[in-house]
């Protein structure tokens, strides 16, 4: 994977790593030692897990928005990049002077 320049695109990409791997242990061990119907803990569980799914769909929402605002067209036939929008493509990057 390519090194992000933005550093807050960057992070959300690490907590999105993060999630997905506390979510995996937390679905798996529920499966692995079983759960007490009624239990409060099972509660607690899931609002966890909907709470992580959440916080992951919100990052992947974040870094989607950010590869379609600096990406590239990705076919080189003259008609593709013709209609391109080049205005909102720099060879740098996205600028941040905002």
């Amino acid at each position: 994977m390519v090194a992000d320049s933005n550093s807050q695109i960057a992070w959300h990409r690490a907590q999105i790593r993060k999630h997905r791997e506390t979510l995996k242990h937390l679905e798996t061990g529920r499966f692995k030692f079983g759960q007490i119907a009624g239990a409060k803990s099972a509660g607690q569980t899931e609002k966890t897990v909907a709470e992580l799914k959440e916080k992951i769909r919100e990052s992947e929402r974040i870094v989607a928005a950010y590869e379609r605002q600096i990406r590239r067209p990705l076919t080189t036939d003259f008609q593709t990049l013709a209609s391109a929008p080049w205005s909102n493509w720099n060879a740098r990057g996205p600028s941040n002077n905002n």
